[in-house]
Protein backbone atom coordinates (compact mmCIF):
# COMPACT_ATOMS: atom_id res chain seq x y z
CA UNK A 1 0.00 0.00 0.00
CA UNK A 2 1.32 3.32 -0.60
CA UNK A 3 0.14 7.10 0.13
CA UNK A 4 -2.02 9.90 -1.80
CA UNK A 5 1.09 11.47 -1.91
CA UNK A 6 3.12 9.48 -3.24
CA UNK A 7 0.56 9.29 -6.21
CA UNK A 8 -0.40 12.76 -6.74
CA UNK A 9 3.72 13.18 -7.42
CA UNK A 10 3.30 10.72 -10.49
CA UNK A 11 0.43 12.17 -11.36
CA UNK A 12 2.02 15.61 -11.48
CA UNK A 13 4.68 14.00 -13.31
CA UNK A 14 2.96 12.86 -16.26
CA UNK A 15 0.39 15.74 -16.30
CA UNK A 16 1.76 18.73 -14.51
CA UNK A 17 -0.53 21.49 -13.50
CA UNK A 18 1.25 24.52 -14.80
CA UNK A 19 0.03 23.22 -18.03
CA UNK A 20 -3.51 23.11 -17.77
CA UNK A 21 -5.20 26.29 -18.65
CA UNK A 22 -6.25 29.23 -16.49
CA UNK A 23 -9.49 28.77 -16.11
CA UNK A 24 -8.81 25.07 -15.31
CA UNK A 25 -9.27 23.24 -11.84
CA UNK A 26 -7.11 20.14 -11.96
CA UNK A 27 -6.16 18.55 -8.85
CA UNK A 28 -6.97 17.43 -5.39
CA UNK A 29 -10.83 18.10 -4.86
CA UNK A 30 -11.54 15.77 -1.73
CA UNK A 31 -8.73 13.55 0.48
CA UNK A 32 -5.76 14.18 2.67
CA UNK A 33 -2.46 13.47 1.09
CA UNK A 34 -1.39 11.11 3.73
CA UNK A 35 -4.28 8.94 3.08
CA UNK A 36 -2.79 5.16 2.46
CA UNK A 37 -4.01 3.58 -0.90
CA UNK A 38 -4.38 0.37 -2.67
CA UNK A 39 -7.08 0.75 -5.37
CA UNK A 40 -7.21 3.74 -7.69
CA UNK A 41 -11.18 3.91 -9.89
CA UNK A 42 -10.60 6.04 -13.39
CA UNK A 43 -13.56 7.96 -14.97
CA UNK A 44 -14.06 10.67 -16.54
CA UNK A 45 -16.58 12.34 -14.70
CA UNK A 46 -17.56 12.14 -11.13
CA UNK A 47 -21.12 11.38 -10.33
CA UNK A 48 -23.21 9.71 -8.00
CA UNK A 49 -23.24 6.64 -9.63
CA UNK A 50 -19.33 6.55 -9.97
CA UNK A 51 -18.45 7.48 -6.74
CA UNK A 52 -20.65 4.20 -5.52
CA UNK A 53 -18.97 2.11 -7.87
CA UNK A 54 -15.54 3.12 -6.63
CA UNK A 55 -16.82 2.76 -2.90
CA UNK A 56 -18.48 -0.05 -3.29
CA UNK A 57 -15.00 -1.77 -5.13
CA UNK A 58 -12.87 -0.31 -2.19
CA UNK A 59 -11.21 1.76 -3.72
CA UNK A 60 -9.40 4.78 -1.93
CA UNK A 61 -9.17 7.43 -4.93
CA UNK A 62 -11.04 8.46 -7.60
CA UNK A 63 -8.80 9.39 -10.44
CA UNK A 64 -11.26 11.74 -13.04
CA UNK A 65 -10.52 13.83 -16.03
CA UNK A 66 -13.44 16.12 -15.47
CA UNK A 67 -12.81 18.25 -11.90
CA UNK A 68 -15.73 17.71 -9.68
CA UNK A 69 -15.04 21.38 -8.73
CA UNK A 70 -14.27 23.29 -11.61
CA UNK A 71 -16.59 26.48 -11.13
CA UNK A 72 -16.75 27.90 -7.64
CA UNK A 73 -19.87 27.04 -5.13
CA UNK A 74 -21.39 28.74 -2.68
CA UNK A 75 -22.70 26.07 -0.38
CA UNK A 76 -22.23 22.36 0.71
CA UNK A 77 -25.19 21.18 1.59
CA UNK A 78 -26.78 17.62 0.81
CA UNK A 79 -29.50 18.76 -1.46
CA UNK A 80 -26.82 20.95 -3.78
CA UNK A 81 -25.12 18.26 -6.33
CA UNK A 82 -21.84 19.22 -5.38
CA UNK A 83 -22.70 18.89 -1.81
CA UNK A 84 -24.39 15.35 -2.11
CA UNK A 85 -21.37 14.23 -4.82
CA UNK A 86 -18.68 15.50 -1.81
CA UNK A 87 -20.30 13.88 1.32
CA UNK A 88 -20.63 10.62 -0.47
CA UNK A 89 -17.16 10.68 -1.21
CA UNK A 90 -15.98 11.82 2.09
CA UNK A 91 -18.69 9.17 4.01
CA UNK A 92 -16.66 6.63 1.61
CA UNK A 93 -13.40 7.35 2.51
CA UNK A 94 -12.74 8.16 -1.31
CA UNK A 95 -9.95 11.34 -2.22
CA UNK A 96 -10.77 12.45 -5.50
CA UNK A 97 -8.28 14.13 -7.72
CA UNK A 98 -8.53 15.68 -11.25
CA UNK A 99 -6.49 15.80 -14.36
CA UNK A 100 -8.33 17.64 -17.18
CA UNK A 101 -6.88 20.71 -19.46
CA UNK A 102 -2.98 19.38 -18.26
CA UNK A 103 -3.79 15.92 -19.42
CA UNK A 104 -5.53 16.74 -22.61
CA UNK A 105 -1.73 17.81 -23.69
CA UNK A 106 0.49 15.71 -22.08
CA UNK A 107 2.13 12.76 -23.74
CA UNK A 108 0.17 10.31 -22.04
CA UNK A 109 -2.69 12.02 -22.72
CA UNK A 110 -6.26 12.49 -23.78
CA UNK A 111 -5.16 13.75 -27.23
CA UNK A 112 -2.73 10.98 -27.98
CA UNK A 113 -4.96 8.18 -26.85
CA UNK A 114 -7.60 9.32 -28.99
CA UNK A 115 -4.99 9.98 -32.21
CA UNK A 116 -2.96 6.53 -31.50
CA UNK A 117 -6.54 4.43 -31.36
CA UNK A 118 -7.43 5.82 -34.58
CA UNK A 119 -4.48 4.64 -36.13
CA UNK A 120 -2.87 7.93 -36.91
CA UNK A 121 1.04 8.05 -36.97
CA UNK A 122 3.91 11.19 -37.23
CA UNK A 123 1.46 12.95 -34.53
CA UNK A 124 1.94 16.98 -33.97
CA UNK A 125 -0.36 18.58 -31.90
CA UNK A 126 -2.98 21.03 -33.91
CA UNK A 127 -2.21 24.09 -31.64
CA UNK A 128 1.35 24.32 -31.65
CA UNK A 129 1.49 27.38 -28.93
CA UNK A 130 -0.85 25.38 -26.58
CA UNK A 131 -0.13 21.62 -27.51
CA UNK A 132 -3.78 21.14 -27.84
CA UNK A 133 -5.51 18.46 -30.37
CA UNK A 134 -3.59 16.92 -32.74
CA UNK A 135 -2.85 16.10 -36.77
CA UNK A 136 -1.35 13.10 -38.24
CA UNK A 137 -1.70 10.46 -41.40
CA UNK A 138 -3.91 7.41 -41.55
CA UNK A 139 -3.92 4.70 -44.14
CA UNK A 140 -5.95 6.28 -47.10
CA UNK A 141 -9.61 5.79 -46.76
CA UNK A 142 -12.93 6.90 -47.51
CA UNK A 143 -14.87 9.41 -45.19
CA UNK A 144 -17.42 6.72 -45.09
CA UNK A 145 -15.15 3.94 -44.08
CA UNK A 146 -12.93 6.46 -41.34
CA UNK A 147 -16.28 7.12 -39.51
CA UNK A 148 -17.42 3.80 -39.52
CA UNK A 149 -14.22 2.99 -38.14
CA UNK A 150 -14.06 5.32 -35.27
CA UNK A 151 -17.84 4.21 -34.33
CA UNK A 152 -15.54 0.80 -33.69
CA UNK A 153 -13.37 1.88 -31.32
CA UNK A 154 -15.64 3.89 -29.19
CA UNK A 155 -18.01 3.23 -26.50
CA UNK A 156 -21.35 3.07 -27.61
CA UNK A 157 -23.30 7.08 -27.46
CA UNK A 158 -26.78 7.70 -28.15
CA UNK A 159 -25.47 10.26 -30.16
CA UNK A 160 -23.47 7.53 -32.06
CA UNK A 161 -20.42 9.25 -35.06
CA UNK A 162 -21.97 12.57 -36.98
CA UNK A 163 -20.65 12.96 -40.18
CA UNK A 164 -20.68 16.45 -42.95
CA UNK A 165 -19.03 15.35 -46.20
CA UNK A 166 -19.21 13.63 -49.19
CA UNK A 167 -18.65 9.92 -48.05
CA UNK A 168 -16.39 9.06 -51.01
CA UNK A 169 -14.04 11.84 -50.10
CA UNK A 170 -10.27 10.49 -49.80
CA UNK A 171 -8.93 10.82 -46.18
CA UNK A 172 -5.38 10.40 -45.30
CA UNK A 173 -4.65 13.37 -42.74
CA UNK A 174 -6.35 13.90 -39.81
CA UNK A 175 -6.86 16.76 -37.07
CA UNK A 176 -8.94 16.09 -34.27
CA UNK A 177 -9.10 17.33 -30.55
CA UNK A 178 -10.62 15.03 -27.57
CA UNK A 179 -13.77 17.06 -26.02
CA UNK A 180 -15.03 19.69 -27.09
CA UNK A 181 -12.91 22.07 -29.91
CA UNK A 182 -15.11 24.14 -31.71
CA UNK A 183 -13.29 26.48 -30.56
CA UNK A 184 -10.06 25.17 -32.60
CA UNK A 185 -12.49 25.15 -36.24
CA UNK A 186 -10.65 27.78 -37.59
CA UNK A 187 -7.41 25.93 -36.93
CA UNK A 188 -8.31 22.69 -38.39
CA UNK A 189 -9.87 24.46 -41.57
CA UNK A 190 -5.67 25.73 -41.99
CA UNK A 191 -4.41 22.21 -41.04
CA UNK A 192 -4.22 20.87 -44.35
CA UNK A 193 -6.18 17.76 -43.21
CA UNK A 194 -8.95 16.22 -44.97
CA UNK A 195 -11.34 15.54 -41.99
CA UNK A 196 -11.32 17.25 -37.89
CA UNK A 197 -12.92 15.58 -35.37
CA UNK A 198 -13.90 16.67 -32.26
CA UNK A 199 -17.20 17.10 -30.07
CA UNK A 200 -19.98 19.33 -28.69
CA UNK A 201 -20.43 20.66 -32.23
CA UNK A 202 -23.14 23.76 -32.51
CA UNK A 203 -24.83 24.45 -35.49
CA UNK A 204 -23.53 27.73 -37.15
CA UNK A 205 -20.01 27.18 -36.05
CA UNK A 206 -20.03 24.26 -37.80
CA UNK A 207 -22.21 25.50 -40.68
CA UNK A 208 -19.69 27.83 -41.63
CA UNK A 209 -16.82 25.49 -41.41
CA UNK A 210 -18.40 23.33 -43.76
CA UNK A 211 -19.30 25.98 -46.19
CA UNK A 212 -15.96 27.27 -45.75
CA UNK A 213 -14.50 23.60 -46.43
CA UNK A 214 -16.58 23.70 -49.90
CA UNK A 215 -14.74 27.07 -50.94
CA UNK A 216 -11.52 25.79 -50.18
CA UNK A 217 -11.67 21.94 -50.47
CA UNK A 218 -10.88 22.08 -46.52
CA UNK A 219 -11.90 19.21 -43.80
CA UNK A 220 -14.86 17.07 -43.69
CA UNK A 221 -16.27 17.22 -40.04
CA UNK A 222 -16.93 14.38 -37.39
CA UNK A 223 -18.59 15.09 -34.28
CA UNK A 224 -18.27 12.30 -31.65
CA UNK A 225 -19.50 12.04 -28.41
CA UNK A 226 -17.41 13.98 -25.60
CA UNK A 227 -17.51 11.43 -22.79
CA UNK A 228 -16.56 8.36 -25.52
CA UNK A 229 -13.71 10.61 -26.89
CA UNK A 230 -11.82 10.94 -23.56
CA UNK A 231 -12.96 7.82 -22.43
CA UNK A 232 -10.15 6.01 -24.19
CA UNK A 233 -7.47 8.15 -22.05
CA UNK A 234 -8.39 6.32 -19.22
CA UNK A 235 -7.14 2.67 -20.43
CA UNK A 236 -3.71 4.41 -21.15
CA UNK A 237 -3.58 6.32 -18.15
CA UNK A 238 -4.34 2.85 -15.95
CA UNK A 239 -1.67 1.25 -18.04
CA UNK A 240 1.05 3.87 -17.42
CA UNK A 241 0.28 4.40 -13.55
CA UNK A 242 0.44 0.26 -12.90
CA UNK A 243 3.71 0.22 -14.57
CA UNK A 244 4.42 3.39 -12.06
CA UNK A 245 2.61 1.92 -9.25
CA UNK A 246 2.60 -2.17 -9.48
CA UNK A 247 1.71 -1.65 -5.51
CA UNK A 248 -1.74 -0.17 -6.40
CA UNK A 249 -4.70 -1.44 -8.59
CA UNK A 250 -5.84 0.40 -11.09
CA UNK A 251 -9.52 -0.25 -12.44
CA UNK A 252 -11.18 1.88 -15.81
CA UNK A 253 -14.81 2.47 -14.18
CA UNK A 254 -17.26 0.83 -17.03
CA UNK A 255 -20.06 3.36 -16.01
CA UNK A 256 -21.35 5.28 -18.81
CA UNK A 257 -21.40 8.42 -18.02
CA UNK A 258 -22.36 10.39 -21.13
CA UNK A 259 -25.67 12.53 -20.06
CA UNK A 260 -27.64 11.04 -23.11
CA UNK A 261 -29.41 7.68 -22.66
CA UNK A 262 -31.17 7.27 -26.08
CA UNK A 263 -31.68 8.54 -29.67
CA UNK A 264 -35.21 9.19 -31.99
CA UNK A 265 -34.45 9.05 -35.48
CA UNK A 266 -37.11 10.66 -38.16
Amino acid sequence: MTQLSDLIKTFEALWPSATAEDWDRPGLMLGHPSQEVSKVVLSVDVTAEVIAEASESGAQVLLSHHPMLLRGVNELGELTLKGNLAAKAIRSGLAVFAAHTNADIAEIGVGRALAESLGMTEIEPLDKETGHGAVGKISETTLLDFARFIASKLPPTAQGVRVAGAGDKNVSRVALVAGAGDSYLGLALRSGADVFITSDLRHHPSQDFIEQSKLSDGPALIDIAHWAAEWLWLDLAARELSQRHPECEFVVSDLRTDPWDFAVMQ
